[in-house]
């Protein structure tokens, strides 16, 4: 299992070493991850994104590299739980509610940019 999955933590790690390649080395944001405290990405993307990021940061006028991660899917099943806590911080109910987000599409990341190169599979082929 440990071959197959990257920390998120680790995954954050990758992407800024990626990016001291090349002459100068370049600033990393991630963005997208804020909310996770911990998840497991893929390996094999993994090592995909970070060769994006190396492949960006050795480039002569590129400044910065920006990762941002938006889901694939623009409508997505979320549980919500609304906890209710005492005084003291302790849980002492939680109701599970369900939710449809429809995220904006990748197009808005876009910022005018026209050199698009596409690596993903079509959906359900990853």
């Amino acid at each position: 299992m440990k071959l197959m999955h990257t920390k998120l933590t680790e995954f954050i790690e990758k992407m800024h070493n990626a990016a001291k390649h090349g002459k100068k080395e370049k600033s990393v944001t991630i963005r997208g991850l804020e909310n996770l405290k911990s998840a497991k990405m893929q390996s094999l993307r993994t090592g995909r994104i970070e060769d994006a990021v190396t492949d960006l940061a050795e480039m002569e006028n590129i400044d910065s590299v920006e990762v941002v991660v938006i889901p694939r899917v623009p409508e997505t099943m979320h549980t919500v739980l609304v906890k209710g806590k005492d005084k003291d911080g302790k849980t002492e109910k939680i109701v599970l509610e369900v939710i449809n987000i429809i995220h904006p599409t990748e197009e808005v990341e876009f910022d005018g940019c026209t050199n698009i190169v596409d690596h993903r599979p079509k959906i359900g082929l990853h």
